[in-house]
């Protein structure tokens, strides 16, 4: 598998296994199943696996984790995990933050992790309390300390943000110091967070992505198939006005070009995503071997041709 550069981490996988299948949140898979997704993953080239506590229930994806490696990962595997720390009075951001990400070290049997990621949004105009949207101004005072007495305590060797949000603010905290290792970053043709999406305004997920690249923080590319609108078929009972039904619906003439292409629609997302500017490495969402074959195929097929490329990019101004 090909190796890019994610900021000041250094070398990751272009790919990079995410927790959301594993765990379940994207449809049904078993734990046995999900073990074997990880070893092929790394037999594919995969260095990077990214978790979070709320990627399944009673944390199923650390949990696999834990029993796949039994606490000895394979030389240069990397983890990340997250803490969705919400809004919570300031003396309590420290606390939060490291009960979090101790309790996903025993669950993943590690004693420590690469990447420690603060999950949710960034608003400077969050209300006290809230529970996946921080302010500003607390990520500023306290949580930014936090994560440095994280790092220096050893459990993470570099702290980083979600960049679904508020694009202001999450700009404001790519161009501050100390600044994030690495950001998550919507990455799909649609320019879509589907579900994500709680505030007015567009995502402006691009500008974020270059922004990122510009002060050398690593872009790890989520929701690339945006939630599973960008695949052949939805494969989860959704509401049909949910926002991934609507972005199914809007994905029509995208899957019109795969279908011209002779590719599937999800391997055709995930080229696209590899072929964004900027985005260092891609989280995959598989939730079984088959369709984390399809992103390694679609990832050694090597960069989609750049007329193909603008002409869906076009998809996402519509």
């Amino acid at each position: 598998m090909n190796t890019r550069t994610l900021g000041t981490l250094g070398s990751v996988s272009a790919l990079t296994l995410g927790g959301g299948g594993l765990g379940q949140v994207w449809g049904a898979t078993t734990r046995d199943e999900a073990i074997a997704t990880v070893h092929d993953a790394i037999d594919g080239g995969i260095t990077r696996l990214d978790m979070a506590p709320t990627y399944g229930r009673d944390s199923e994806a650390e949990r696999v984790i834990g029993e796949t490696f039994a606490g000895r990962l394979p030389a240069g595997i990397r983890i990340t995990t997250k803490c969705m720390l919400g809004n919570p009075p300031r003396s309590e951001v420290f606390r939060r933050l490291s009960e979090s990400l101790d309790s996903s070290l025993e669950r993943m049997r590690l004693d420590h992790v690469d990447v420690f990621i603060l999950h949710g949004m960034i608003d400077a105009s969050a209300p006290d309390g809230a529970t996946t949207r921080g302010s500003l101004d607390s990520f500023r005072e306290t949580v930014l300390p936090a994560f440095e007495r994280i790092v220096a305590s050893g459990r993470a060797k570099a702290w980083g943000i979600t960049g679904v949000g508020i694009p202001n603010d999450i700009l404001n905290v790519l161009e501050g110091e100390p600044k994030p290792a690495v950001v998550q970053c919507i990455a799909n043709v649609l320019d879509s967070a589907g579900g994500m999406h709680r505030w007015d305004g567009p995502a402006k997920s691009r500008e974020i992505i270059a922004a990122a690249a510009a002060n050398n923080v690593g872009v790890m590319g989520i929701r690339a198939v945006a939630a599973g609108s960008l695949t052949s078929a939805l494969d989860r009972d959704l509401p049909p006005d949910s926002p991934e039904s609507h972005d199914f619906e809007r994905a029509a003439p995208f899957r019109a070009v795969a279908n011209e292409l002779g590719l599937s629609p999800a391997f055709l997302a995930h080229q696209y995503a590899l072929s964004m500017p900027g985005v260092s490495t891609v989280v995959l969402g598989v939730k079984n071997r088959e369709e984390l074959r399809e992103c390694l195929a679609a990832e050694a097929a090597g960069p989609l041709d750049a007329e193909i490329a603008e002409r869906l990019s076009t998809l996402a101004k519509q």
